[in-house]
């Protein structure tokens, strides 16, 4: 167990209107965990402090390297009053597959709980209460030396921040529309897809901004290899329920081990919907879509939960989902883990893990 010093702000920061929209990622607590590594002394000095700017020297290898991750979850104010994380163990797990990747040391499950879970404690004040907000959650890792030649770092930092954020998409619940982007590529097998580094979103950018450009919310990822098979969105995971059985991508090394995307094939599995995890063709998808069995379509993440597509573009092809509504299946799916986050049903897997 970490030996956490907490040191409180002496000069809170005032708090957005409950009336006023919180957007996404915008505004971040008093307060963040710090904890440092050095080489042959290992993860030590785990601290809650004010939340401040870094100061980090120009040469820190991080800024030349790249050498860092992050992951992403969130805090519930649940209809009990208390407050909740969902699957924190998942986020720590997933932590040190990404830190195995980039050579980073490895942070103890239990720790990483105890340090997500400090933090909100201390922030709990922050975490909103109204329809669809959070306290987002972010954990990083960046590498500290002072060094210029490409070697992993022999100092870091694990820091977490807080964010109290509405829904992440504007609209809401409300289906986006994806493009299937055909030039350009983001991961390859034997590459970093399944690590969750900055690397892998900033390859993504030029795609999102030309799915902007053209009306379209986010960018589905195919094969870095053939360019055919469907493997994520950039900021969610994939699914297809297609002629009543539920679609997504097999997790083959170049795509993002999703927590939601985890928690919806257990949840349908419980009910008895078949779930496939297998590579998914687009001219599957464009199929499906003519002999009107794609059903419906939807993304997955911490951010967004459940995320209906309403429309698909392939080169010059669109799909339109059904009507573009919202699906039976999504709206029961966001439904309930939205509701076992919030304590409203009962959560028969363990997910909801109380900090009070």
């Amino acid at each position: 167990m970490l030996d956490i010093k907490i040191q409180k702000t002496s000069s809170p920061k005032k708090k957005t209107a409950a009336d006023q929209p919180l957007g996404f990622g915008k505004i971040f607590t008093d307060h963040m965990f710090v904890m440092d590594y050095t080489e042959g002394k290992g993860w030590h000095d785990a601290r809650v402090e004010p939340f401040r700017n870094l100061s980090l020297s120009p040469a820190a290898m991080v800024f030349h390297y790249g050498q860092e991750m992050f992951e992403g979850l969130k805090a519930y104010r649940g209809d009990d009053g208390k407050h909740y994380v969902f699957r924190p163990d998942m986020n720590a797990m997933r932590t040190n597959n990404t830190n195995d990747r980039l050579v980073i040391p490895r942070i103890p499950v239990e720790d990483f709980v105890q340090a997500v879970k400090t933090v909100v404690k201390v922030d709990a004040d922050w975490i909103p209460s109204a329809p669809g907000t959070s306290l987002y959650i972010r954990p990083f890792i960046i590498a500290t030396d002072e060094f210029l030649g490409v070697a992993p770092s022999k100092t870091y930092l694990f820091i977490i921040i807080l964010s109290p954020s509405g829904a992440y998409y504007e609209s809401g619940l409300a289906p986006v529309g994806i493009w299937i982007e055909d030039e350009y590529v983001r991961a390859v097998k034997g590459g970093m897809g399944f690590a969750k580094t900055g690397g892998n979103y900033a390859a993504s950018l030029i795609a999102q901004v030309k799915a902007h450009d053209e009306g379209f919310s986010q960018v589905l990822w195919l094969d870095g290899v053939e360019r055919k098979y469907i493997e994520e969105v950039g900021a969610m995971n994939i699914f297809f329920k297609i002629n009543g059985t539920v679609l997504t991508p097999e997790l083959n090394g170049s795509i993002l081990p999703g927590i939601t995307r985890d928690s919806v094939i257990k949840l349908c599995k419980s009910w008895g919907i078949p779930v496939e995890e297998r590579r998914i063709s687009v001219d599957e998808l464009l199929e499906a879509q003519a002999n009107g069995t794609l059903e419906e379509v939807f993304g997955t993440g911490t951010a967004a939960v459940i995320s209906p597509v309403g429309k698909l573009r392939f080169k010059d092809e669109v799909m339109t989902i059904k009507d573009g509504g919202i699906g039976e299946l999504s709206q029961k799916l966001y439904d309930t883990v939205t509701g076992i986050q919030l304590g409203r049903i009962e959560d028969k897997f363990g997910w909801r893990v109380c900090i009070d």
